[in-house]
């Protein structure tokens, strides 16, 4: 199995092997209370972004950012702020949790009403997406409280060792020097 399509099989499997991962409160709790290979997670295990006093974002906000704004700006917009074609996921994350997000990155969704019919399609198969897809959730989860702004941060941690072997693994590269 691809690293995509086990993203795929993990997002939908993830609410009966974590129950709490699918809470309908939205994101909950952003505050950081462990760190993990340089991943900070919340108190439930959900990623979540790191600021420093000075502003320095932990690396996966920063990519994050990056990633959003590769793949998800054209319909979500600028800082995840929502557009004609797609609604803020700054919003939405105030309503979902992680597991939700995952499957709805994962596998789509599609919202029809009377008066209009928004389709988000599946992006479980595009390593682009899900390679990234909780430095993606870490960034808009960080817009989501207002913990950055609407531009590219200033500083950022260093990318960690270990983030750059799974993206290696993930995008099926070989790391450099091998």
């Amino acid at each position: 199995m691809k690293p995509p399509q086990a993203a795929i099989v993990f997002a939908a499997m993830l609410p009966l092997i974590c129950p709490g991962a699918a809470r309908a409160d939205g994101s909950g709790d952003p505050a950081a209370v462990k760190t993990v290979d340089g991943k900070s997670l919340d108190n439930s295990g959900d990623p979540t972004f790191k600021i420093a006093k000075d502003g320095t974002v932990d690396w996966y906000t920063y990519s994050g950012f990056r990633r959003y704004h590769s793949e998800c700006h054209v319909c979500h917009g600028p800082a995840a702020d929502g557009s004609s074609f797609a609604p803020a996921l700054r919003e939405s994350l105030k309503r979902i949790g992680y597991g939700e997000f995952l499957a709805i990155v994962a596998g789509g969704r599609k919202n029809v009403t009377t008066s209009q019919e928004n389709v988000m399609p599946a992006f479980g198969e595009n390593p682009n997406v899900m390679c990234y897809i909780d430095d993606i959730y870490v960034y808009v989860r960080a817009r989501a409280n207002d913990a950055v702004g609407r531009v590219r941060p200033d500083k950022h941690e260093d990318k960690p060792e270990v983030f750059a072997k799974a993206e290696d693994t993930c995008m099926a590269r070989k790391p450099a020097g091998r």
